[in-house]
């Protein structure tokens, strides 16, 4: 085709560049940044699994996942929050800590912007000390050298939990040291410290560095009585033991008892939705690979992923939770914010009528719906509930049909079936 007026040819590059911008944008990737801790943790070796998982599918996605090694937990929520990253590996304490404003986070106050994705797995809070030092229980460390963790760090804080739980202070107590992780297990083998804390799944390489070497090491257990009213006072504590499978070189021969959190992936509230559905699919859909991915995930399950959480569910998680019937297992309370549960009741009773309004949450709902002295008193009910309105109504009533079979409204209630 000839084009002679000057308006072809204009109308002719307009188009190419157009057309040119829109398949572009079809093929456009979104990086994204898994923040994790050192390299030689799991934290490192999380994230990579994940991206790996994600990147196989970037012509699904378009999507583009890369690690990065940082300082740890304080660090990957002040990154998630600030923009840096998009998502961190973060343990349970500190997501509940930052979500809630202590802690770190005390002068910020709340860090309300902060959202969960899953659980990952298990961490043990691990105290490793020489044979030489003489120490056998955790009391035994005052007057030693002992490492507990680098700022900004979570194992610090769950340190620092420890001793206070048995009486000690690290200013009076015991010679503390401020370093990383990784350079506990040299610094215990050149006999420069007595004993270190680190809270990590199992195995770990640095663990294995520390037992592995001319001096002697054992772990020392932190439990009983203690560790009990810790468990009770801070609900991102869990009871937890060191497998010493892993680690023959130690003097201890069997799993020795201690506390723990869970590794969590956390994200922003103002990341992509279609990225965060994206990516726990891809987790969730390949989940047998996932745990085949590291020795420390083999006893996950796809319930105990949703466990251990404190920031609201992100809604492009939460989306596919839905989707494949996962919602039973996440906590109500973990609805997102903007989609806060509400319900409004009208009940009928003689000698007029009654009527309760603005019922701010599904769980206030419940204790008034099960208190309720005649379910044939109802005459409709609108319940909208975040997470999922059907297990709502079965935690009622044991099924949603008696609403609609067994005479608990009138018939001219199912018309509003659709509301609920």
């Amino acid at each position: 085709m000839k084009l002679e007026h000057p308006f072809q040819v204009v109308f002719v590059i307009v188009m190419i560049l157009v057309l040119g911008v829109f398949f572009s944008g079809c093929n456009q990737l979104d990086f994204v940044s898994i923040g994790t801790g050192a390299v030689t943790g799991i934290y490192y070796p999380t994230g990579g699994a994940i991206c790996r998982m994600i990147n196989k599918k970037m012509d699904t996605y378009h999507i583009k996942a890369t690690v990065e090694s940082t300082a740890g937990s304080v660090y990957n929520v002040n990154a998630v929050l600030s923009g840096d990253l998009e998502f961190g590996v973060v343990q349970s304490d500190r997501q509940y800590q930052a979500y809630y404003g202590l802690s770190e986070w005390e002068n910020k106050g709340p860090q309300k912007n902060l959202r969960s994705v899953f659980s990952i797995h298990p961490e043990s809070v691990t105290l490793i000390a020489s044979v030489d030092c003489g120490a056998t229980e955790i009391t035994d460390l005052k007057g030693k050298r002992v490492n507990i963790g680098n700022p900004g760090s979570g194992p610090l804080q769950n340190a620092r939990d420890a001793l206070e739980a048995f009486g000690l202070d690290e200013k009076k107590d015991i010679i503390a040291e401020y370093v990383k992780a990784v350079e506990a297990p040299g610094l215990l083998q050149d006999e420069r410290i007595d004993a270190f804390f680190y809270t990590v799944g199992h195995p770990n390489g640095n663990i294995k560095e520390a037992t592995s070497g001319r001096v002697e090491v054992r772990f020392i257990k932190i439990a009983g009585p203690a560790v009990d009213e810790l468990v009770k006072k801070y609900p991102y504590y869990t009871k937890a033991e060191v497998p010493c499978k892993f680690y023959p070189n130690a003097e201890n021969k069997e799993d020795v008892p201690t506390f723990g959190v869970r590794g969590t992936l956390v994200t922003s509230v103002t990341v992509d939705e279609r990225i965060v559905y994206a990516i726990t699919k891809e987790i969730f859909d390949n989940f047998e690979t996932f745990k085949r991915l590291h020795p420390a995930y083999a006893g996950l399950t796809k319930k105990s992923m949703l466990s251990g959480l404190s920031a609201p569910i992100h809604k492009g998680a939460l989306r596919y939770y839905r989707e494949s019937n996962l919602i039973q297992y996440i906590d109500e309370r973990l609805a997102p914010p903007d989609t806060v549960e509400s319900a409004t009741v009208s009940c009928l009773r003689r000698p007029g009528p009654t009527a309760w309004g603005s019922i701010c949450s599904a769980r206030t709902a419940y204790n008034v719906l099960s208190n309720v002295s005649s379910p044939r008193t109802f005459l409709y009910c609108t319940i909208k509930c975040p997470l999922d309105p059907q297990n709502f109504l079965l935690k009622v009533f044991g099924s949603p049909e008696p609403f609609f079979q067994k005479g608990f409204w009138p018939p001219e209630a199912k018309r509003k079936e659709n509301e609920i």
